[in-house]
């Protein structure tokens, strides 16, 4: 089963929005107002809230009867995250206009048209349909959405699911070794032997305009300046965000079905063992590799694909010609590796992708020599 989250934004009239304005307000309100039982109580049953608060949330805040069971839902659903994420016990504030939708209940979806429940009765409404075509084929099931309001404009998330069988190793046809980094952002070795560099120059420019207002913003402490701090916020992880679509679903255009993805798992790493200085901190160990991972998780998943995450170490460090494995190998001023053992030279980027093909080789199971790896 895989599930991918649509984004989709909502035309509204100034009617309209004021209704729904109205509707995700007291939605929100009443969220709020339930948390801070739920906070003071630790009741995450239902029924009990439902026995105890369901009468007070439809007459405090004029809430439908589905829109009352929503908002326990979304309440306990919001504690129950947060206790399976490890965090403390805390009372838990809902900050944005928002509403839970259950499907064919408090909203209906087709190719021309998005119909929602609110407090004034039904609405109907028009919706960027480019992208949601493909959808509604019959094999696609939706899920709960949720209504947002962000950027001063009105977008639907809707989760929808499918069943893909999973690409078994036996089946893999090719295997590519991805390494990531700040240089370039992805750099490729595949079965064909063929390397593909990214380049992350034109994204560290940008980001360093970014760190560049951030700093001016700090140095001011005014509310405006706050108030932009978040604004520059939300736009730089937008950009990010839009880099690594954008890599990876060239990544999965690219490589035909059967393709397996070998990537290092970085979880923890960088924290863990990485030296950086605190002024180069930002740009070196801050860009978002574990949502470029699930990006390719999901788009290689509905492409016939499949993503692996294997051990990181030695992967800069080892000869992919001899094997021999030393620190003194890899010269990162320079970004070149040249073998202390054979003499095999080659860019570190390179040398690291062309390692992590030979794990997806090694993890299929298939017999090969070090060299055939090469060319």
């Amino acid at each position: 089963m895989s599930t991918v989250t649509a984004k989709i934004q909502v035309y509204v009239s100034s009617l309209q929005a004021k209704n729904l304005k109205a509707t995700t307000d007291a939605y929100r309100e009443a969220c709020n107002w339930l948390s801070k039982h739920v906070f003071e109580t630790k009741d995450l049953n239902q029924a009990s809230l439902n026995k105890r608060y369901y009468a007070d949330l439809r007459r405090l805040f004029e809430l439908k009867s589905q829109m009352a069971q929503s908002v326990m839902k979304t309440v306990i659903a919001r504690y129950k995250s947060a206790q399976s994420n490890g965090h403390h016990w805390s009372f838990i504030v809902f900050k944005l206009p928002e509403y839970d939708l259950v499907w064919n209940r408090d909203y209906s979806l087709t190719q021309n048209q998005f119909s929602v429940n609110t407090l004034a009765g039904r609405l109907k409404l028009n919706y960027e349909r480019t992208a949601m075509k493909k959808y509604f084929n019959g094999t696609w099931k939706f899920g709960t959405a949720k209504l947002v309001y962000k950027y001063q404009k009105w977008f639907l998330h809707i989760p929808m699911t499918k069943e893909f069988p999973e690409l078994n190793d036996t089946d893999v046809k090719n295997v590519v070794g991805i390494d990531l980094g700040i240089n370039f952002l992805a750099t490729t070795y595949d079965s064909q032997g063929k390397t593909t560099f990214y380049n992350g120059n034109v994204v560290k420019h940008k980001r360093g305009q970014f760190k560049a207002v951030r700093k001016q913003l700090q140095l001011r402490q005014t509310p405006s300046a706050r108030k932009k701090l978040k604004q520059i916020g939300s736009r730089e992880n937008r950009y990010v965000a839009d880099v690594n679509h954008q890599i990876t679903k060239a990544l999965v255009d690219k490589y035909p079905k059967g393709t397996l993805f070998v990537l290092e798992d970085l979880t923890g790493v960088r924290s863990a063992i990485e030296k950086v200085r605190v002024k180069n901190r930002y740009v070196s160990v801050s860009w978002a590799f574990y949502q470029f991972r699930q990006c390719l998780e999901y788009k290689a998943k509905l492409n016939g694909q499949k993503v692996i995450a294997v051990d990181p170490r030695y992967t800069s460090q080892t000869c992919p010609k001899c094997g021999h494995i030393e620190k003194a190998n890899r010269n990162k001023k320079q970004h070149l590796f040249k073998c202390k053992n054979c003499q095999y030279e080659s860019n570190d980027d390179r040398i690291a992708a062309m390692n992590l093909h030979r794990k997806g080789i090694e993890h299929i199971g298939v017999v090969t020599t070090r060299v055939s790896l090469l060319w």
